[in-house]
Parts: structure tokens; sequence; C-alpha cells
């Protein structure tokens, strides 16, 4: 047989691989970006114990999706600016899904809240599949979210999200709509 034919299947056999792949994971492969829309997870709610989902739990929403971790120090700088903001939105409509990859005891990732302060949304996915969902560097990572749960701004790294531009941001994803 010769090398162009060996090639040539090598190449079929290379694009049948690639299509089953797709096929199977779907999404999963689709880049998490501005302007796709957010994979949906699956979480504990440390408040309640129950499984909640992205799209059920915070559907026509304006949401903050932060990954993170109680042994991450950025995250621990930028949880107070996140609940500044909440304390002020939240009537508005605006959402945290704070989720913790956290593999230990939930009631750990629950007390680390209480001492904080924080009152939005805390929860925790041990299996860490959210960082794969989101394609995660690291944490803290964060995903704003519009009412149709379409990535608005990803932001690698901690943040201010209390700051005058980040408000009106929200604000502004709060007028919309819903499409």
């Amino acid at each position: 047989m010769s090398k162009q034919w060996i090639f040539a299947g090598l190449i079929v056999a290379g694009v049948a691989a690639g299509a089953t792949i797709m096929t199977k994971v779907g999404s999963e492969v689709a880049p998490v970006q501005v302007g796709a829309t957010a994979p949906d997870f699956h979480a504990i709610d440390l408040a309640t114990g129950d499984s909640v989902s992205l799209r059920e739990r915070y559907r026509g929403k304006v949401t903050l999706v932060n990954i993170w971790a109680t042994w991450c120090a950025p995250c621990r700088v930028e949880m107070p600016s996140m609940q500044q903001v909440y304390d002020s939105l939240a009537p508005e409509g605006f959402a945290i899904a704070a989720v913790s990859i956290d593999e230990g005891d939930p009631a750990e990732v629950a007390a680390f809240g209480r001492k904080l302060g924080l009152t939005f949304d805390l929860l925790q996915d041990r299996s860490t599949r959210v960082q794969q969902l989101y394609q995660t560097t690291g944490v803290p990572e964060s995903f704003l979210l519009d009412r149709n749960g379409v990535i608005v701004k990803r932001i690698i790294s901690a943040h201010d999200w209390n700051s005058e531009a980040n408000r009106a941001l929200i604000r502004r994803l709060l007028e919309e709509p819903r499409g």
C-alpha cells in the first residue's frame, strides 16, 4: 500500500474520530467566551443542601457566576466587593452563584462564607466539573451573564465587582428585557 493511501486513511479516521467526540461531548468543547451561552451545571446549595442548576435557579436573572475556593487568597480579596454589589442590586434581579470547587466538607465552605458575611448563593461542586465546563485556568474566575444566560464579561483573577463601571454594566443588563 502506498504512503499516500495510508496518509489518506489516517486523515479519514481522524475526521471520523473527531466527529464522534464532538457528538458525544457537544457543548463541552465549545469555547466559553463572551457572546456564548453559559454552560449549565449542577452544584449543591450550601444553605439548603439541594442540588441546583444554573438554568433552573437563575433563569431570567442577571447572574455573576464566580468559581472560587476557600484556600484561594485572591478569592477572599474579591468577595467583599461581590457582597457590596449584591446588596445594592439584588432587589432589582441581580444574583450571584459563587461555586466553590473545594473537595472537602461542605460545612467548612459554608462556615467560610458566614465568616465573611456572604449572603449571596454559595454553591459547591466537589467534583470540580464546573471547572471543565467553564474551561477555567484557575480561581477565581468569573462570568457575568445577561438575563438570557449569555456571557457578557469574563474575568480571570480577583476583580472589583463593586466598581462604578461594573455597577453600571449590571444596571444596564438589568434594564434589558429577557429575549
